[in-house]
Parts: C-alpha cells; structure tokens; sequence
C-alpha cells in the first residue's frame, strides 16, 4: 500500500531565506515551494533579445526593467514568482525590507514552454492582475512568430490581440515602444517537424 507523504508547507519568510541560498530558482505558491524547469536555447535567445531591445528603447524614460532574476511577489496570492522579463515605471517598490522582490510592474513579458504555457495564460495571468499598476501582459512562442497581448484600458478591461507572421510588428503599449518580430526572434531557429521526427 502506497502511503501519501504529507507535503511540508512554508511561510513566506522561510521561502525568501531559502531562496536566498537556493542553487536553482524557485516559485512560492501560498505554502508551496516549486521548482522552476529549465529553459532552450530558443527561450533564452528571445528573452535576451526582448530585454535588450526594450533597454535601449527605454533609456532616460524613467523605467526599469528586468529579467527572471529578480522576484515578483504577488500579495493577495501570496506568490513568488520569476516572470521572463519586466518593467517598472516611476518609483520602484519592493517589500519591506526587501531588495531582491518587487511588486508594481507595469508590463510583464513570457516567453512559453510546453510544460508552463497554459499556466501561463491561465492562473499566472490571474495572479498578475491583481497587482494595480499592471497594465500589460505579453505572452510570445518560441515555436513560431506568435505574440499574443493583453492590454488594460481606462475601464479596466483586458482587450486581447495576436499577432503572428515573420513580418509582423508588436507595441508595448504601456511604454510606448515597437518592437519587431525579426528583432525578437533574431537568431532563433525553428524546428520543423521533419528535424524532430529525425530525433
């Protein structure tokens, strides 16, 4: 007979200190301690063009941004989480007595996996939109030129659009910068089903 270990559950503090020592990054989600699944080539190539392009755009604009090294927490879910790249405009808030996890991005970006892409577009994006000042979510695939976003307007509504093709063209609306898909995707690679039926 099998016998189900009970899982242990943590506090938010106990989380922040373990992950202060952590080898591999980890999520908190209310009690839980997950880990994080590794990345492609692919996903690390867009995320860094990504971050590199919007910091260039974003230089003397007052905003911030950054990649999945810094923590996101989320209160009223009480969850910690390592989103792939964000930005903050204005005034940077943290939590108290806090430098490594902040709380008001305006704009977070995802590039999706396989194993994380219906959380992401589900229960993440619902944890998001809890925090005020958030305003802008993108989510980009890794497997073709497909960006979807969803965007807040005055009434608090989320208005959703998807762009695809080589050619297309993608605004961040919340700080005012275009970006291209050849510049997000420069240097990725698609598989084509023949490549993976071969491996």
């Amino acid at each position: 007979m099998l016998v189900k270990t009970p899982h242990k559950f943590y506090t938010p503090d106990e989380y922040r200190e373990l992950e202060e020592t952590a080898e591999f990054k980890n999520e908190y989600r209310d009690g839980e301690i997950l880990p994080m699944t590794g990345g492609t080539i692919d996903r690390s190539q867009i995320i860094g063009n990504i971050y590199a392009f919007l910091k260039f755009a974003l230089r003397g604009k007052n905003a911030r941004l950054f990649t999945s090294d810094l923590r996101l927490w989320i209160p009223r879910y009480r969850r910690g989480t390592y989103p792939d790249v964000m930005v903050v405009k204005g005034e940077l808030v943290c939590t108290e007595g806090r430098k490594d996890e902040i709380l008001n991005p305006v704009l977070i970006v995802e590039v999706l996996s396989k194993s994380t892409k219906d959380f992401d577009r589900e229960d993440k994006f619902r944890f998001y939109r809890s925090i005020p000042e958030f305003c802008e979510y993108v989510l980009v695939s890794q497997s073709e030129f497909l960006v979807q976003q969803y965007i807040k307007n005055e009434s608090n509504q989320w208005l959703f659009q998807e762009f695809e093709g080589e050619s297309a063209t993608i605004d961040f609306t919340s700080v005012g910068v275009q970006m291209s898909f050849s510049d997000i995707y420069e240097l990725v690679v698609f598989e084509t089903e023949e490549s993976e039926v071969q491996e």
